[in-house]
Formats: structure tokens, sequence, C-alpha cells
């Protein structure tokens, strides 16, 4: 047997079949399907689809894959490419896979299915859709998981996406297990993405899915087509490797392929109830419990105390708000925007929300400091202090959404069709619900397509 890790991983994704995801497993990916589509519907209409559209001249590109939430489609990579973006435009997409494993395999590999000229039944698309978050969050995990790459500089959902969105292609394009390890090896070539955006409220986190999807579904076409990748990219000690070159020797290489098909990534990835970084959940869903647990309104809130870890600071500590992708990234803002608007969804994140006079004087009462004995991982603490003195203290360890504390599927549900009635009519929101809830027994999964435009 091959120790090459490459050679491995591509053989596992090969050989898992449909039945190898249990009921459990197949529902939750349903879930995120419609999840990641409403949330890129919504998305479509955002400043940085719009600056997508405009420099690609997509008149120009006719093709059939839909843009989602648009009237019009495009090449395959092109699709990829601008539903990407979309889905990850308003922080609504889900967490905790690649790390936003929907936003990047499921552009991809719709965008593949468009291109199909065969019959592709719905269990076919959930299982490259269930491969692609698998392979996204173990490339993380062997690159030394979210807290070592992601602290490195590197955006996850960038780098550790693209190898998921080539696995997700891959599958659907039916590779075998040679064409598969070089889809994975050239997916490392269009891996990247760093966390320079988090400085000035810049755009560019939300090309990173997109990116990431365009580049899986490049790597996985460009092996059909006989194009040979390295086979070394997930060697641990070898130079120009994705591990030696991302993880800074930090990794853990067997986690690629260590127990597959014992725990599916996707279960534990998190469904996003706020429209905020998912570092901010924690501190928001604290705040609203403490807010219910002892009958205080916002008003009677004197001063907010945020006890955080380094890493987390350095993703959402900052407190300066000039754009939505600040507001997005700023705990802070988060905390002033549920005291101010009692939640944080998309009308929260628009300007006239985080400019509000009323909002700079909540933040100024939120004092956020490092607390240098948290690891990376931990959830802050949040102390809320009263008018009157009083001290509450909360941390909360399973933010609303995650595995561990799921919305219920009506509040999932009903959050996609929000989502989605941004843009379409209301006889298309429910069809695409109807179609993605019974995926797995519709005999040809494109019919999906047309209803996303």
């Amino acid at each position: 047997m091959s120790d090459n890790l490459t050679e491995i991983l591509a053989g596992h994704l090969c050989s898992t079949g449909f039945d190898a995801f249990p009921g459990r497993t197949i529902h939750k990916a349903k879930l995120h399907i419609l999840d990641t589509l409403g949330a890129a519907i919504a998305g479509s209409t955002s400043s940085e689809t719009r600056a997508m559209l405009e420099i690609l001249d997509i008149q120009g590109r006719a093709g059939r894959s839909p843009l989602w939430g648009l009237p019009v489609a495009a090449d395959a990579r092109t699709a990829a490419l601008v539903n990407g973006v979309s889905a990850h435009a308003y922080e609504l997409d889900d967490s905790g896979g690649c790390d936003h494993s929907g936003a990047v395999v499921l552009p991809a590999v719709l965008a593949a299915l468009g291109n199909l000229d065969h019959l592709v039944s719905g269990k076919e698309l959930l299982r490259s859709v269930l491969l692609g978050y698998e392979v996204g969050r173990r490339v993380l995990e062997a690159v030394g998981g979210y807290e070592e790459h992601n602290g490195l500089g590197w955006h996850s959902t960038g780098t550790c996406g693209a190898f998921g969105a080539a696995a997700a292609v891959g599958a659907m394009l039916c590779l075998d297990e040679g064409s598969m390890a070089s889809a994975l090896g050239t997916a490392c070539s269009f891996a990247g993405g760093t966390w320079a955006f988090i400085h000035n409220g810049s755009s560019t986190k939300k090309l990173h899915a997109g990116r990431a999807a365009e580049g899986g579904l490049m790597a996985a076409y460009l092996a059909k087509s006989g194009f040979e990748g390295p086979d070394s990219v997930f060697a641990a000690d070898r130079w120009g490797s994705f591990l030696a070159t991302f993880g800074g020797g930090k990794g853990d290489p067997q986690a690629l392929v260590r127990d597959f098909g014992e725990n599916w990534r996707l279960d534990r990835c998190s469904i996003k109830p706020h429209a905020t970084c998912r570092g901010t959940h924690a501190a928001i869903d604290a705040l609203e419990l403490m807010l219910q647990q002892h009958g205080l309104a916002a008003e009677d809130i004197a001063a907010i105390e945020v006890d955080i870890s380094r890493f987390q600071y350095g993703m959402c500590g900052g407190k300066r708000v000039a754009s939505r992708a600040e507001a997005q990234m700023s705990l802070p803002y988060a905390l002033a925007a549920r005291l101010r608007y009692g939640k944080v969804f998309l009308a929260e994140l628009e300007a006239e929300a985080w400019s509000a006079p009323e909002i700079g004087h909540l933040i100024d009462r939120i004092d956020v400091r490092i607390d240098p004995a948290m690891r990376d991982e931990d959830e802050p603490a949040i102390t809320v202090v009263t008018a009157s003195g009083a001290r509450h203290r909360m941390i909360v360890a399973f933010p609303l959404g995650g595995p561990q504390n799921p919305l219920s599927d009506d509040r999932l549900i009903a959050k996609y069709a929000e989502l989605a009635g941004m843009v379409l009519p209301a006889e298309k929101v429910e069809a695409i619900k109807d179609f993605v809830l019974d995926l797995e027994n519709r005999g040809d999964a494109r019919g999906l397509l047309d209803l996303l435009q």
C-alpha cells in the first residue's frame, strides 16, 4: 500500500459511496446546502458581487452555470467565482469546515453540475458536497488546525478551501484515483489568501471563497483532461509542500486520512444565526442570555467587559467600524448592535446602523482585554456591569448554531427563506426549499439550477 498521503486520500474519496453517510449527516448536508443558497442569493445584491459582475463582463461569458439570484448564466469557472463571492458576502454562510466550506464547495460543485450533459442524481450531488466538506476540513487539521494556520496569517477558507472544492468537483466528474490525486495536487497552486483584510476592513475576505471555488474547480477539470499535479503536496517535510509551506512545521499530516469515514466533518460545522464573524457569536449569545436571565434592558447596562484570547482579539476585537466588513469582524460592534437593535442580522450591517451615534456611545462603554491565560480557541468571557453596580459574567462555550447547540430546522429554514426572499419570488423560494430537502430522491439534480436564477 502506498504511503503517499495524496494517493491515500484520493483512494478514500473514490471508494466512498453515498451509502457511507448516515441519515443524520445527509439531513444536515441538505440544511447546509439550503443555508448556503440563501446566503448566496441574498449576497448576489452585495457590492462585492456587483463589482465582480462589472469587471467580468458577464454578458460576454455566456454559459450554462447560473449565477444565483441573477438573471444570467456563465461558464463554470466564472459561476464558481461569482457565486462563491456572493455566498460569503454577508458573513451568513456556514463555518467550522475549511472554515467557510459551504461558500467554497457548493459554488464549485453546482458550477460543474451546470456544465454536464448527463443525468446527475441528487445522491451524487450530496456525495460530492459531503466529500468536499470532508477534504477541506481535513486539510486544515493536517496543516495545524484553525488557530495555528490562521495565526500564521493565512485565511483557511482560501487556502484549505481550494482542496475541498477540487475534491467535490472531482467526485462530481467521477475522477479515478490517479486523476483525483492530481486534482488535489494541482489545488495547492490555487491556495491563497491572507488576513491582511482585517486591518482596514477591505472586501478581499469575500474574494477568498470565490477564488477557492474557482481554483478547486479548475484543478479538477485540469486533472480530468490529463493535467498532472504534484504528488507531494501533503508531504510533511518536503520543500514546497502545502503542509511545510503553509503550516510552519506544526501540522499533523496523518489527519488527512486517519479514521476516514468514521466521523464526517460536515457534522461538526456550524450554521450562523448572526451576520457577523463566528468569533463574535458566543459573545452575542452570552449578552442575550444575561439580558433575559436578569431582566435587563439596554438602558440598564453601564459597561461591558470582554476578556478574550490574543488570537480572537486579533481577529475580531477591534472597535473601529467604518465599513460593513469592519462591522462584520468587530465583536464590540456586535454587542453594541444587539443592545441597540435587539439583533445582529443584515439590517444591522448597513451603514445607517453601524454609523449611528448611539452605536459609538455603546462601543465606548465596551472594554476588550486580552487574557493571556486563554487558549486561542477559547470563547470570550462577557461581564455586564449594570447602572446599579451589579456584575454578571458568562462564557457561552457552545454558541447557537454549532453542532452542540444547533438551530432548529424551522429556524434555519426561516433564515433561508428570509434571505432568498430578498431576491426571488415566494414561489421560487419555496420550490428551492422543497427540491433541496428532498434531494436524495431527485433523479436529476440539475433541476435545481434553473430555480436559482
